[in-house]
């Protein structure tokens, strides 16, 4: 157990019979009351976000979210293959789960799922990946004054903002947390 004075972000902690991420905290002293923490939090099964306030006293039940290296083989139907580094059983994973990192995955990338007892809960990619352009409109000379930009479509389906000068099957990295292209391969 740990008191509510003690969350940060990313805490992780047992409430209401789910399993929550902790994403702010802040402390609040009120003139003559007690002092309230004042929390949001992010189901870790559903997704869904909740503000919730404590009394400084209160405790929650705090959880071990084991991290396990995985690597993403292919896409059977709706799930997702994944095998496990260490034990090398394949495991399946619904697209749910997966979420927004199936636009940067491609075959053999190596993810963290954050697995609790035998549940799997969030899948973690690399910050950086380097995918090849599949299809993007050639760059005219002279259409912008100062770095204009163009979509481009990667091998894996996504779609992200490129200069320019980038052409069709150049390789680019890719930050998958905000989506950006952050230079040449």
């Amino acid at each position: 157990m740990i008191s509510v004075t003690e969350l940060r972000n990313g805490t992780k902690v047992e409430m209401d019979g789910g399993l929550w991420e902790c994403l702010d905290y802040s402390h609040l002293k009120m003139g003559r009351g007690g002092a309230k923490v004042v929390t949001k939090f992010r189901n870790m099964e559903t997704g869904s976000i909740v503000d919730r306030t404590f009394n400084s006293g209160e405790k929650l039940q705090d959880i071990f979210v084991e991290g396990k290296k995985m690597q993403y083989l292919y896409r059977d139907g709706d799930d997702y293959m994944f095998m496990d580094m260490d034990t090398y059983d394949q495991v399946s994973l619904p697209p749910t789960l997966v979420g927004d990192a199936a636009k940067f995955m491609k075959e053999n990338t190596d993810v963290e799922v954050q697995v609790y007892g035998d549940k799997a809960l969030k899948i973690t990619l690399p910050n950086m990946v380097v995918l090849k352009i599949t299809q993007t409109d050639p760059g005219v000379r002279g259409d912008t004054v100062s770095g204009g930009t163009k979509p481009a479509t990667l091998e894996t389906g996504a779609v992200v903002q490129v200069p320019l000068f980038v052409e069709q099957e150049t390789s680019v990295k890719v930050d998958t947390r905000t989506g950006e292209y952050l230079g040449r391969a």
